[in-house]
């Protein structure tokens, strides 16, 4: 690592220039090239998987995205001859835009069903040429804007679809720069200096800019879903300004101890730059993780978020102490440099709040860990109520029109026509065909079935799908019910003394059937996660207490985050009043993104202050010094570094996606409850109360496990104590006590 700094100090210019090369070079390409993103949530070898491989082998010209418009009209009926007359004109002229292939609208011979039942509200089917992923946001909202042009005071037009929702995203990246900017904010308060706060700053939106062009990238050579660039984004726009923060940290204090610039830049990135990897390895083996469970979708949002990770940590150890050998002393603020000119390099111990914390739950660890563990115990009780499925556009923002076509269409349809299930089947005689054939007549016998269509056969006649419109809706758990009673009791009855192989695919089915998969292989993906983690705090700090500690503490963060998850987006606690739509049920990926995430980012904080107890340990052989030291020391740095992560990750609920929200909060939370309960409070009350037992290793294990340094000792820098100073270790006693 040292050689590494003493490169990029010696070619800072080079090495700022190096970077400036890959942002601009993979911008250039990622603009080039367009975006091929693909949100496909099937599990390959499940029911609905089956439905959606017969469709696509069996009808080869079912088209593009299909979308709706919906109208809706109180004064009259839809079939009011100003209305059928304006909106008959509003869906040739949309048939007639770019894009289009089809317009299947209620006023022919067999539209009626599109008309409610009360003739208020009616709805039109528009079939683009190509899937969602690949439709143009000018064609999207051209047809858009054609329909809305037809309201009037006496009559809604809302727009529902896939494609319909390309034109609800942000155009602008508002969310990331109100992250950005009250991280700036927290540097400079933290600092004191402008050109150190702006630093971290640059190094991590170079490092995620770049990062967020290579996902765009990624996409063509694999499948990556649209959120997984928000979602890099929003982990290195976090990861990155801590990362830089840390080393910036020690860079500052090396200054102020006597170093050069070069030589405080070189020893931060020998230091800090290699807990910084350390921690970024751990993300980086927490996010790989979801490889094990071989799903597509999860294979590109893995490596995606990696990717970002292993960008916003090289910048750190290479662009970031090119930049500090850049701004030299500006580094401090003009009053640490006028005292360090007026009286040369002071010797450091904790002071402030920071210490007094530290000793205050030196004093009280045993009520202030039992606090700690009910906060975490209350906030993880909502948990358990997770219910994973569909949310829909019926979740979206209350004003948005897919969410208000959503609600036209379950108020006039009923909720079910939102989220139709398909029943596909491959046909092998005339036996099939005749039980296809009586297939309707028994669904519509079915409890939960709304409305059946007629059956569709193929040109060749050996493909067959029918489709079945509930009467809840798509993402509740009746619908869930309906989907299981389909596959266990009728459709096996139905095709009783046949060959008929029927399966049921559709939206509630293909989420149903995804939640499953990974539920299965949860505990083997958490068990691999948290083990691998453990070994490498086993290697670090040669301890058994340690990494079962970190791994408890991961487990409750994850819990806790969850359940304040649950509270705001499965019950609805001010979901509606923050923007984030209505309540529905938690995406079924969420789960194992958040615990690969969550449990990297919370190896940070663990590393850094552990870190630090550790080397005084080796020190001074006290616990009790230890424990109130490290915590001393690092206690403003974690805390400056969650405020700046807490900020960056809420300002990504204003983004406008659900998704992305529900990863902003979930962060946020789990961050400040790892940095202000767990870390600050928790884990030193642990560590006082089992004493000497934190660092126990048998000798076995001591002889036989590897050694993995993640920070040389501190006191391996040159200092110049001040005429009459006291030793550090008095200094540093007398300020805690």
């Amino acid at each position: 690592m040292a050689a590494i700094a003493r490169w990029c100090v010696t070619h800072r210019l080079l090495a700022v220039l190096i970077w400036l090369f890959a942002l601009g070079g993979t911008a250039a390409a990622a603009g080039f090239a367009g975006s091929a993103y693909s949100n496909d949530y099937e599990a390959p070898g499940t029911e609905s998987g089956r439905a959606t491989e017969l469709l696509k082998s069996g009808f080869t010209d079912l088209g593009g995205d299909t979308d709706t418009i919906v109208w809706h009209t109180d004064d009259s009926t839809v079939r009011a001859d100003d209305v059928e007359q304006k909106m008959t004109r509003t869906l040739h002229t949309v048939e007639r835009l770019p894009g289009v292939g089809a317009v299947d609208g209620p006023y022919t011979e067999t539209g009626a069903a599109q008309i409610s039942a009360d003739e208020r509200t009616a709805y039109a089917t528009v079939t683009f040429h190509q899937r969602a992923d690949d439709v143009p946001v000018g064609q999207a909202q051209a047809v858009v804007d054609t329909a809305k042009a037809a309201e009037s005071p006496h009559l809604r037009v809302e727009l529902g679809g896939s494609a319909v929702a390309l034109t609800e995203a942000p155009a602008v990246h508002l969310s990331e720069a109100i992250g950005v900017a009250v991280a700036a904010v927290v540097l400079f308060l933290a600092f004191g200096s402008l050109a150190a706060s702006m630093l971290p700053i640059a190094t991590a939106l170079v490092s995620v800019g770049t990062a967020y062009a290579g996902i765009v990238l990624l996409g063509h050579v694999m499948t990556v879903a649209d959120f997984a660039p928000m979602l890099g984004m929003l982990i290195g726009l976090g990861v990155g300004i801590d990362y830089a923060l840390f080393i910036v940290t020690r860079h500052r204090r090396g200054l102020r101890r006597g170093l050069t610039v070069p030589e405080a830049a070189q020893h931060a990135v020998a230091t800090t730059g290699r807990a910084v990897v350390f921690a970024g390895a751990t993300v980086c083996i927490a996010l790989l993780g979801m490889l094990i469970l071989r799903l597509s979708f999860l294979n590109g949002v893995a490596i995606a978020a990696s990717v970002t990770v292993v960008l916003t940590v090289a910048a750190s150890v290479t662009l970031l102490p090119a930049l500090l050998s850049l701004i030299g002393l500006r580094a401090l603020s003009r009053r640490e440099r006028a005292r360090l000119a007026a009286h040369g390099p002071q010797p450091e111990s904790p002071t402030g709040l920071a210490a007094r914390w530290s000793a205050f739950v030196e004093r009280h660890p045993k009520l202030l860990g039992s606090l700690a563990v009910v906060v975490m115990l209350v906030l993880a009780l909502p948990t358990f109520s997770l219910h994973l499925g569909s949310s829909d556009q019926g979740n979206n923002a209350r004003s948005s029109t897919t969410r208000q076509a959503y609600d036209l269409l379950a108020d006039g349809f009923g909720p079910g026509v939102n989220g139709p299930l398909t029943i596909a089947a491959h046909l092998d005689g005339a036996d099939d065909r005749l039980a296809m054939d009586a297939l309707p007549a028994t669904l519509r016998a079915v409890d939960g079935v709304a409305r059946v269509h007629p059956v569709t056969y193929n040109a060749g006649g050996d493909t067959a799908f029918v489709t079945v419109v509930p009467d809840s809706s798509p993402q509740s758990r009746e619908t869930s019910v309906l989907v299981e009673r389909l596959r266990t009791d009728v459709l096996p009855k139905a095709a009783d003394n046949t060959s008929l192989e029927t399966h049921v695919g559709g939206v509630t089915a293909s989420y149903d059937d995804f939640a499953q998969v990974i539920i299965g292989k949860l505990p083997l993906f958490i068990g691999v996660v948290i083990g691998l983690g453990c070994l490498l705090l086993l290697m670090a700090f040669r301890s058994i207490g340690i990494p079962l500690k970190a791994a408890a503490m991961n487990v409750a963060a994850v819990a806790s985050s969850f359940g304040v998850v649950v509270a705001i987006f499965q019950w609805g606690w001010g979901s509606e009043l923050l923007g984030l739509g209505s309540a529905g049920p938690i995406e079924p990926f969420l789960p194992v993104i958040m615990v690969s995430v969550l449990f990297g980012l919370s190896m940070d904080y663990q590393v850094f202050l552990v870190g630090r107890m550790y080397e005084e340990w080796l020190e001074t052989g006290d616990n009790r010094r230890a424990v109130r030291v490290g915590l001393a020391e690092t206690g403003r740095v974690i805390n400056s570094a969650a405020v700046i992560m807490i900020s960056v990750f809420l300002a990504f609920v204003l983004s406008g996606d659900r998704v992305i929200a529900m990863f902003g909060i979930a962060l946020a939370a789990a961050v400040a409850l790892d940095a202000f309960v767990l870390r600050t409070l928790l884990v030193p009350a642990l560590m006082h109360l089992l004493g000497g037992a934190n660092w126990w290793l048998p000798g076995w294990l001591e002889r036989r496990l590897p050694r993995l340094s993640i920070e040389p000792p501190d006191r391996a820098v040159p200092r110049v104590p001040a005429p009459g100073a006291p030793a550090r270790e008095e200094a540093i006693a007398e300020r805690v006590h």
